[in-house]
């Protein structure tokens, strides 16, 4: 399972003369993220190359820069499962056009559940190179509890025909079923867009 390294500053100097200016940028982005309910956008080209001309910045530095003001959820501390119980079969399927899902099994551990998902299609001799498809992803999230779930992918991959995906959910589900929902949503990217089709694991 995909495990983040541990951040190492790129560098030990830090000049304190701008440290004062350095916490301003902080609470800009903070204020930047209050002002906008955490739903910004992504500033127009127009802007970018503006900017980029203004204050003498490359234009894909600018594009960088604002690309993670999208990505706070990815920093996010994430859970590592520990102590693991027991495997739980599900084998519930759902099935979309061409596309077959199914949601296989949860493996219990002690601090989290994990989710594995996989995604079935036939393949036929006149269709768009795998390397060309618009790239879909699923997003996660359980309801049915006062309990708030904490859902993250944690990788998945494949072949043109077969797709599989993991998500890591804490704190842990219940070992028995419990009347939740586990509800995946399909978006495309980019830029991340919902495509309105989901389905719903009873659980």
């Amino acid at each position: 399972m995909f495990k983040r390294m541990r951040f190492t500053p790129p560098t030990d100097h830090y000049d304190k003369r701008i440290e004062s200016i350095d916490e301003e940028i902080v609470r800009l982005i903070h204020e930047r993220k209050v002002r906008s309910d955490d739903d910004p956008g992504f500033p127009h080209k127009e802007q970018i190359a503006s900017w980029a001309e203004k204050y003498h910045f490359y234009e894909d530095f600018l594009n960088s820069v604002f690309s993670h003001f999208l990505n706070e959820d990815v920093y996010k501390p994430s859970v590592e499962p520990e102590g693991f119980i027991k495997n739980i079969p599900v084998m519930q399927s759902f099935e979309n056009g061409e596309l077959f899902y199914t949601l296989t099994f949860i493996r219990q551990y002690q601090n989290a559940s994990v989710v594995h998902m996989a995604i079935d299609r036939m393949k036929s001799d006149d269709e768009i190179p795998f390397h060309r498809r618009e790239h879909i992803s699923y997003e996660l999230s359980v309801e049915g509890s006062e309990i708030e779930y904490d859902c993250r992918q944690e990788g998945g991959g494949g072949t043109d025909t077969h797709t599989s995906y993991s998500y890591v959910i804490s704190p842990a589900l219940p070992d028995a079923p419990a009347n939740l929902e586990l509800i995946f949503k399909e978006y495309r990217l980019p830029p991340k867009k919902a495509t309105g089709y989901q389905f719903t694991v009873k659980y």
